[in-house]
């Protein structure tokens, strides 16, 4: 049996901002977090935060995998195989083959949409 819709619908992530270079500095302080008193406050807004990081890390992935992809591409004069895009990336080859197919597949679902 599946959720309700309101239930599968995910909290909307909070917005990254960035945070002033002298605050950045001192490890003590992470996005306000340390200053909040109210446990109810600090829990809406980590959990803001978190949400936030997974969705923007999620989107990175996207384009790495896009990238990986073009790189990859048999067109490029200058294409690069799974083991130099698994070096520039840090990832193992296996890793990087994937990501090629993973980026090929959101830029053909791209494609599909713009239509």
């Amino acid at each position: 049996m599946s959720e309700p819709q309101s239930a599968q619908r995910r909290m909307k992530p909070a917005q990254l901002l960035f945070e002033p270079a002298q605050v950045l500095e001192d490890e003590e302080h992470f996005f306000d977090l340390e200053s909040m008193d109210d446990p109810r406050h600090l829990l809406a807004r980590s959990t803001e935060l978190t949400l936030a990081f997974r969705a923007a890390a999620d989107r990175a992935t996207e384009y790495q995998a896009i990238a990986a992809a073009q790189l990859a591409d048999p067109k490029r004069f200058d294409r690069l195989t799974s083991a130099a895009i698994a070096e520039r990336a840090g990832w193992t080859e296996d890793y990087a083959r994937k990501m090629v197919e993973f980026g090929v597949s959101l830029m053909r679902d791209g494609s599909d949409r713009e239509r």
